[in-house]
């Protein structure tokens, strides 16, 4: 009993690591959109970089293309001049330098005596291992005494988002304004701005001052 139990917290963390990766529950996103588009009716338009630093590069046009190819599913259509485009599509993306995260791996310290003494205590009895009583505090000479226990390990969290602006081109006045923004373990545009991108168009244009949060489903193997 004592040593399953101690196997299910040391592997706790393991756990955690797995399901921030989203490997098993997909990817997640923070949307918030502002909207005052009128309905698809064949508009047409056209997609530009609202960073300098994106504009004109190969990479920008696939990511442009995968806006396009979402805007033509809503109804609307793209423009063969892009001066003559009826609605003039921002889009910009970026991916912080990320923060590191520190975590335990053998739950050890005084800061996990104190959270488990008085939950344990109850369940184990009157007496712990040894004759001494469970409580706050306690010594666990499997938690504190044991070699590799008490590691550390870090990992690093990157933040990435994705903003997108469409403007009227007759009269420059804004129709809609949306970011999407997650925090993953990868730093790679090319996974992390086509979710961003999926995100963004789940139920779009959305309604107006809207905040959800998106989830996407793993991407099939094989």
């Amino acid at each position: 009993m004592t040593r399953f139990k101690k196997f299910g917290l040391i592997a706790a963390p393991a756990l955690a690591l797995v399901s921030l990766s989203g490997c098993a529950t997909g990817f997640k996103a923070d949307v918030a959109r502002f909207q005052q588009l009128p309905a698809p009716a064949g508009q047409s338009y056209t997609i530009v970089a609202d960073d300098p630093r994106l504009s004109g590069g190969l990479e920008f046009s696939h990511y442009a293309e995968l806006v396009g190819q979402r805007l033509s599913q809503t109804g609307y259509v793209q423009a063969s001049d892009p001066a003559r485009a009826d609605l003039i599509v921002r889009v910009a993306y970026d991916v912080d330098t990320g923060r590191e995260k520190v975590r335990s791996t053998g739950f050890a310290g005084a800061g996990w005596g104190g959270g488990w003494g008085p939950g344990w205590g109850p369940g184990w009895g009157r007496r712990g291992y040894w004759g001494r009583p469970w409580g706050y505090g306690f010594y666990d000479p499997w938690l504190f005494g044991g070699a590799g226990y008490g590691d550390v390990s870090s990992y690093t969290v990157y933040t990435s988002d994705l903003s997108m602006k469409i403007d009227r081109a007759a009269d420059n006045r804004r129709l809609f304004e949306g970011k999407a923004q997650a925090q993953s373990l990868s730093n790679k545009l090319t996974y992390l701005v086509p979710n961003l991108i999926d995100a963004m168009f789940t139920n779009f244009p959305g309604q107006n001052g809207e905040s959800v949060k998106i989830t996407l489903p793993p991407e099939k193997k094989g």
